[in-house]
């Protein structure tokens, strides 16, 4: 009889769940069909011009998605070094990586990248337009991580550390192999995030010149008159990458989760 019961139970919230994913779904397409009909209605789409300049704007899309892998893994190396000056016990170390922080976390992303390449050439640093994309959004997201990842380290239980030191483990062998192994799952879903939000921050890098996905779409509209049909092409390439990307990285989260619960199983 209780068996009976849980089966109705489960059955009933399978139900549910197939309804309101149903109604999710259905006004995801209301959604967008009252978009495009009010893009049709009132902007008079020319689709031979998008159609010529569809190819060019594309053609940022690879430059949109380097800068974001190089950008994100760079921040992710200044970010392990700066939550590591965090925790140290250093007053040296943790106040380098504060600053660094607070710095790159107070000022906006866009002031950064006019900063490095039109301010440091009056001293004498003269940075390209793609390097100076990288490094300001490298400097920028490795501060935001530093706390992310400052919190996965000091989110390891400190019972598993003085476990380690019972077993005769020195501390840099008890950080290597028991806390950054556990910390780094603990912070894997947040790289993810700040990489979905790097490729939208990258547009930020056209106004130095980058040939990037917004770059091309406004040299495309703007000598035409055209930037409103141009710039819808380039969100609409945003909101795809957006999708897909997040998509990977919800996948990674169940994962790690699944294999979060999988010990507690075995036992």
């Amino acid at each position: 009889m209780n068996q009976q019961l849980a089966t109705d139970i489960m059955d009933a919230r399978r139900q549910r769940g197939r309804v309101w994913r149903t109604q999710f779904m259905v006004m995801w397409g209301v959604i967008v069909a009252a978009l495009l009909a009010f893009i049709l209605v009132t902007i008079r789409l020319d689709s031979d011009f998008i159609q010529k300049w569809l190819p060019f704007i594309l053609t940022g899309v690879p430059v949109t998605i380097f800068v974001a892998l190089i950008s994100i893994f760079f921040a992710s190396i200044l970010a392990t070094l700066g939550a590591l000056g965090r925790v140290s016990r250093s007053p040296y170390l943790n106040a380098i990586a504060s600053f660094y922080v607070s710095f790159f976390r107070g000022t906006p992303l866009l002031l950064q990248i006019l900063f490095i390449y039109l301010a440091l050439p009056q001293a004498g640093i003269v940075l390209p337009a793609l390097p100076t994309g990288i490094v300001a959004l490298s400097l920028n997201y490795g501060a935001y991580l530093t706390e992310i990842f400052r919190s996965g380290i000091e989110a390891v239980p400190h019972g598993q550390t003085e476990a380690a030191q019972s077993l005769g483990m020195s501390d840099r062998t008890t950080f290597r192999r028991i806390i950054v192994p556990q910390a780094f799952r603990i912070v894997t879903p947040a790289i993810g995030n700040d990489f979905v939000a790097m490729l939208k921050d990258s547009s930020l890098v056209s106004v130095v010149g980058v040939q990037e996905l917004l770059w091309r779409a406004q040299a495309a509209g703007r000598p035409t008159f055209q930037s409103m049909q141009t710039l819808l092409v380039a969100a609409l390439v945003y909101w795809i990458l957006t999708i897909v990307f997040s998509f990977f990285q919800n996948r990674l989260e169940r994962k790690m989760a699944t294999g979060d619960r999988t010990p507690e199983r075995s036992r």
